[in-house]
Formats: C-alpha cells, sequence, structure tokens
C-alpha cells in the first residue's frame, strides 16, 4: 500500500503561481509513476500531470501545459506541482495519486489516491 499527503493548497488571485507537494510513503517512491488529477464542482476528475519514475519522463494536459512543472525527488518521497499564471478555471480539488508501473493519464489506472488539496483562483 502507498499513502499519499498533499499539501500547498490555498486561495490565490489569478495571475500566481502555487507549488503543491505530495510525500508518499509505504513502500518504494522511486519506482512508482507519480502525477495529479484535479476536480471542479460538478465535472468528472481530470488530468493534470504525471511524472514516470525513471527517466522521469513528464507529461501534461494540453489546459497547464506551459504553465505547470511537475517534478520530483526520490530521495524525500516527495512529488511537487509548480502551477503558475493560475486562472480561475484552475480552481479545484487537486488530489496527488501513484500508479505501480507505465503511464497514468486517465484516472482509472490510478493505484492510489490522496485525499485532495483546494486550490482557488479568484478573478
Amino acid at each position: 500500500q502507498v499513502q499519499l499527503v498533499e499539501s500547498g493548497g490555498g486561495l490565490v488571485q489569478a495571475g500566481d503561481s502555487l507549488r503543491l507537494s505530495c510525500a508518499a510513503s509505504g513502500r518504494t517512491f522511486s519506482s512508482l509513476t507519480m502525477g495529479w488529477f484535479r476536480q471542479a464542482p460538478g465535472k468528472e476528475r481530470e488530468f493534470v500531470a504525471a511524472i514516470m519514475w525513471s527517466p522521469g519522463t513528464t507529461s501534461y494536459a494540453d489546459s497547464v501545459k506551459g504553465r505547470a512543472t511537475i517534478s520530483r525527488d526520490n530521495a524525500k518521497n516527495t512529488m511537487y506541482l509548480q502551477m503558475n499564471s493560475l486562472k480561475p478555471e484552475d480552481t479545484a480539488v487537486y488530489y496527488c495519486a501513484a500508479r505501480e508501473w507505465g503511464r497514468m493519464e486517465v484516472s482509472s489506472l490510478v493505484h492510489y489516491w490522496g485525499q485532495g488539496t483546494q486550490v482557488t483562483v479568484s478573478s
């Protein structure tokens, strides 16, 4: 089992930046594919970004490409999502996600979920 704990959410203004963190425990972090999904009120959970364990291949949703950077520190068992130029439409609960292997751009492929952290972007 893997436990995931998100932090770093909050209320920001449009144009601001925010860094989300996800701390993992329970098994070898470095072998997991890690990523972020988000869910806005009344909408389905959607993919944001993912990073594979080696060689650190990343993928992004078109909606955040160019504004978001996903990274991981295997020594600290922690993953990060840096988001810049935030928009009101980025408002959602952001969930940390993990998969034992392979790509993870679809929520049905996720093996482990965090509890989520709220990000609210005011205009």
